[in-house]
């Protein structure tokens, strides 16, 4: 029975997709073990060839691809295009640390022994994938997983269903064996029965912290597999008074608003030392109102609709919370040309006054809306920052490298950026602490972390 995808653009349905029955749920759980029996002996160069033609066929498909991602879940078109760039980054990154990071790993010389650590391929990875990012959320595991020698089952967000069926057909395209990398729509009771069937060898999932303690206790229940976990963020800026004022400013309303605010590592908190604070909100409140507000298939739109209206709800309960506790909104939406093509639409907020009591400041928003909050001092920051369930990314902002260096040891978060935010690099390796998550996907710990350590000990006489 086919399934709706309602856009945020105008609440209708624009797309629609069908769920694998059970029967077709394994049959292609069989499929992928057959395809990755064979992938596992090719060569390197074979698996990056692939990866590289991937990319080939996907880019011929641009203009349909990066729309419907638009139609699909809202973001603005030029966001679509440059995730599709980013895609493209990404996968020559890990193809760059695929022969250092797969190459057996030899031990010092002990006379008689031969000693290696070899990476084989861990063998069947189910990856079910966000919706925010459709493409490089799930890119990270499926070309990971490619060139360590696996086969991928992708069941992505069914708000963003087609993406998996456009990076399956492109790896078709690629000339990669059948079942290799497999469009995997199936409902959440299949994915189940896929898990309890220990038919899988490992699983990716980017989510919600419930929706990843789902799969971890599904995973568990009957199997010993690997669980890679990215989950939610409530991720906090630092700006210091040394900082580079104009460059900051323009940055952190790109970081927390880019992409509507959702985003993993997108900023939703910023500290800002009390010697600035008057002088950057009054900034930070220009910068946004800058923003043009519209249909993300507009083009000069640089905020489009949160996914749907359950999202926006959310939001805006968050927002009039913290009024009624007391914080001040500092935007007026007036001031913004709101569609009502939709629920969807949201104008930006921007919040002062607001304190950890608050959900905006303690609960991950998702969308676009932020506090602002006055520090006294490091030492007062970093009490704050650190004030989370969540640890996925902090960024501090200012010149002074060494004690930058001090604060990054102090925060209890996967990545710390200096003067950035929001923002992957595929060669460090993409982690969470605390509910943002378990594992590592990116770098060669990343493509490690799909194979599965053999150890070759050898007598030699």
């Amino acid at each position: 029975m086919p399934e709706p995808i309602v856009s945020p653009i105008d609440g209708q349905v624009a797309y629609e997709f069908e769920y694998l029955d059970e029967g077709a749920a394994f049959a292609a759980v069989e499929q992928a073990h057959v395809a990755q029996k064979q992938w596992r002996s090719t060569s390197l160069d074979e698996r990056a060839r692939v990866c590289l033609d991937m990319l080939t066929a996907f880019e011929a498909n641009l203009d349909q691809y990066t729309r419907e991602i638009t139609t699909m879940m809202g973001k603005p078109l030029a966001e679509a295009r440059g995730e599709a760039r980013t895609m493209r980054g990404r996968i020559e990154a890990l193809i760059q640390l695929a022969p250092a990071a797969l190459a057996d790993e030899l031990l010092p010389e002990l006379q008689g022994f031969r000693r290696a650590i070899r990476h084989e391929p861990v063998g069947v990875v189910l990856d079910i994938a966000a919706w925010n990012y459709p493409l490089v959320v799930p890119i990270n595991v499926v070309a990971g997983a490619v060139l360590a020698g696996d086969a991928v089952l992708l069941k992505h967000a069914p708000q963003t269903a087609l993406c998996g069926r456009q990076l399956a057909q492109s790896f078709a395209s690629a000339g990669a064996p059948k079942g290799l990398v497999t469009d995997f729509m199936c409902t959440h009771d299949t994915v189940a029965r896929v898990l309890d069937s220990r038919r899988v060898n490992q699983v990716a999932f980017t989510g919600s912290v419930r929706g990843g303690h789902e799969v971890y206790r599904a995973a568990a229940a009957r199997n010993f597999i690997g669980v890679a976990l990215e989950l939610g963020g409530k991720d906090p800026a630092l700006v210091l008074p040394d900082c580079d004022f104009d460059f900051t400013v323009p940055n952190l309303v790109e970081g927390a608003f880019y992409n509507a605010g959702q985003s993993c590592c997108a900023v939703e908190r910023v500290y800002v030392h009390e010697q600035i604070f008057d002088r950057f909100v009054e900034a930070y409140v220009a910068e946004v109102y800058a923003l043009k507000l519209g249909d993300p298939l507009a083009e000069g739109t640089t905020l489009g609709p949160v996914v749907d209206a359950r999202a926006a709800e959310r939001v805006e309960r968050q927002v009039q919370e913290a009024i009624a506790a007391g914080a001040r909104q500092l935007i007026d939406a007036g001031k913004f040309e709101v569609p009502d093509r939709s629920p969807c639409y949201l104008a930006p907020q921007v919040l002062v006054d607001v304190d950890h009591s608050m959900a905006v400041m303690r609960d991950e928003t998702f969308g676009p809306a932020i506090g602002l909050v006055k520090v006294r001092d490091h030492q007062h920051a970093l009490e704050l920052m650190n004030d989370s369930p969540y640890g996925l990314t902090a960024s501090i902002w200012s010149r002074d490298d060494e004690r930058v260096e001090q604060l990054a040891s102090a925060l209890e978060v996967g990545t710390v950026f200096q003067n950035r935010c929001d923002f992957l690099d595929p060669q460090l390796p993409w982690v969470g602490v605390k509910d943002s998550g378990h594992g590592v996907s990116l770098s060669h710990l990343g493509l490690r972390a799909l194979t599965r350590p053999k150890s070759l000990h050898f007598r030699r006489r």
